[in-house]
């Protein structure tokens, strides 16, 4: 029993984190239509500067806050130079881009920092809860991973559904002439939307690194299972992206627990095709048809 717990818990802090990188894709999706592949590239290499500040500065406030911005001005500026000149082409030009730039992203990281991966320290302690004479393992810096992305979840939700800036987003993002018609600045509207989805992934960046390390190639796997999520959850649902990865998380982790780590690959992949062939939109997606 204390080994299903463990592991339960276990699933329920992993599965914040790809919460957090499907949060991450459900916005530049939301905002442009596009799903961003170079997400992973994007906070891998904002989390290398989170680190570089931490061991030069020896505050890791400072870095997780310069790594935010970073992450915003980062999404800013791929959307202005990059994804601008192919986000009214095909669909298949921006995937293309997006994976080029993964591409560039990693090989820029392995340049200048180098390919060995480097420890990154977490926020809080590692060390679990002790609970009734019981040692569980779930510590301090798994509570803040988790209440920090049900916080970013319900700031966009409440973004979207409750905010004009929400509302001119998805207008821009469903219909950019009619958007273009009511004077809505369709440009500025994609801009901020991956500059909002950057930072999220930042974030994300920042609350996996302890467990995974950073180097140029730690954060694809958590890419794949982030994409996973927002894919069982809908690309068009913040909620969806955090049920998604909490779900995915905990399915995992019971793989990994009782079948083996090398299974929890292949699982994912199941869990993606299954949800593509039974449920396309995601367990959140709306049956209704979107009217402007």
């Amino acid at each position: 029993m204390t080994r299903f717990i463990d592991l339960t818990l276990n699933g329920i802090s992993t599965g914040a984190v790809y919460a957090a990188v499907a949060l991450a894709l459900v916005l530049t999706w939301r905002a442009t239509r596009i799903v961003n592949f170079a997400q992973g590239g994007m906070l891998m290499i904002t989390t290398f500067i989170a680190s570089s500040v931490i061991s030069t500065s020896g505050s890791y406030w400072l870095g997780f806050a310069v790594a935010l911005v970073c992450g915003l001005v980062l999404g800013a500026v791929v959307e202005r130079a990059l994804m601008r000149r192919v986000e009214s082409g095909a669909p298949l030009n921006a995937v293309i881009v997006a994976l080029g730039l993964l591409i560039l992203l990693q090989a820029l990281a392995g340049m200048i920092w180098g390919n060995t991966p480097r420890s990154f320290p977490p926020a809080f302690s590692i060390r679990g809860y002790d609970v009734g004479g019981t040692h569980v393992l779930f510590a301090p810096n798994d509570t803040f991973t988790v209440l920090v992305v049900i916080g970013v979840a319900a700031g966009l939700a409440a973004l979207f559904r409750g905010t004009t800036i929400g509302l001119k987003m998805r207008a821009a993002a469903f219909q950019p002439e009619v958007a273009r018609m009511l004077g809505v600045r369709v440009g500025r509207m994609f801009t901020l939307g991956w500059a909002l989805a950057a930072l999220v992934g930042s974030l994300a960046g920042l609350l996996v690194a302890p467990a995974v390390f950073v180097g140029p190639n730690q954060f694809d796997p958590i890419l794949i299972f982030g994409f996973t999520a927002a894919v069982l959850g809908g690309l068009d649902s913040p909620v969806g992206a955090v049920v998604g990865g909490v779900a995915l998380g905990l399915v995992l982790s019971y793989v990994s627990g009782y079948e083996g780590a090398s299974l929890v690959t292949l699982a994912a992949l199941v869990i993606l095709i299954a949800v593509l062939m039974i449920r396309p939109g995601g367990l959140f997606s709306s049956t209704q048809e979107r009217r402007v």
